[in-house]
């Protein structure tokens, strides 16, 4: 991967990081994610508004991953309501790369050389030991985190396909899956109903202003990991972008005051040389 595009798939991890810290901040993360999703959504139609339609090849593939992120958004709310940010985050994270590697080997017919293999393992190698120092997993918990990895895994691979059938409009077929969002406040309301989410928006305006920064943020860095999925390989891509492990765990040490123990800080250095690796 080229040195530039690692640089700003990193800065998409530190992007990454602080959004997943916004949501696990709010004690409401369903209500969260929802306004992250209504702040996601609109952004994405005005896109739509005034850029060209992505090709028709493109389509099943934006079809396809605007529905899996959407069931990724209820897993990551279920996880994170199983453990704190340094926990839940890393396992997510961790376990999607080598997913994403395989699913690449086998969909898209793509490989990597051993160095790059290399960073791939020890960046998953050094999340899921972020999240196990100290700490007892539960089954359920972990069953929940790994899912979450999974659909992770799912949805970058789809769309490591689909933007490469985009014709250059990685831009366009980003806003158009985005806008699989709208799902996301219709899903609330049929659980909760419309009162639920529009009363916090005059009794916790702060709260829920945060959550819609979030989602742009969001959308900036996922944007940027579709945009690099274009040309470099899915698994040095998901791997490096996996790094913002690193960066929650910053996070949560500095502003959701987590404790980070010397061997999560080796397990951190483990994961920052794998992506030096990818960068080779």
């Amino acid at each position: 991967m080229l040195s530039y595009t690692g640089g700003i798939v990193l800065f998409a991890a530190l992007l990454h990081a602080s959004w997943n810290a916004i949501l696990h901040g709010n004690r409401d993360r369903f209500l969260s994610i929802t306004w992250m999703s209504i702040a996601i959504a609109v952004a994405a139609t005005l896109v739509v508004l005034v850029n060209p339609w992505p090709p028709r090849a493109s389509w099943p593939y934006i079809v396809a991953s605007g529905l899996v992120h959407i069931f990724y958004n209820m897993s990551l709310v279920r996880s994170y309501r199983r453990h704190d940010l340094a926990v839940a985050y890393p396992i997510a994270r961790g376990s999607s790369p080598l997913l994403v590697t395989l699913g690449a080997a086998l969909f898209a017919h793509e490989a990597i050389g051993p160095l790059h293999a290399l960073g791939v393992a020890m960046i998953s190698g050094g999340i899921v030991a972020l999240a196990l120092q100290g700490h007892r997993v539960s089954r359920t918990g972990a069953m929940a985190a790994l899912t979450t990895g999974a659909t992770i895994a799912l949805y970058t691979v789809i769309d490591g396909i689909g933007v490469r059938l985009s014709d250059g409009r990685s831009f366009s077929y980003t806003a158009w899956m985005f806008l699989f969002y709208w799902l996301m406040p219709v899903l609330f309301v049929a659980v909760r109903g419309f009162t639920p989410l529009w009363t916090p928006v005059r009794e916790q305006p702060l709260s829920i202003g945060s959550s819609m920064v979030g989602g742009m943020v969001s959308i900036a860095a996922y944007g940027i990991v579709i945009w690099a999925l274009q040309s470099g390989a899915m698994g040095a891509v998901s791997a490096l972008r996996e790094t913002s492990v690193v960066f929650a765990v910053l996070i949560g040490q500095m502003f959701l005051r987590q404790a980070v123990s010397g061997t999560r800080w080796l397990a951190c250095l483990v994961v920052a040389a794998g992506a030096v690796c990818l960068g080779l």
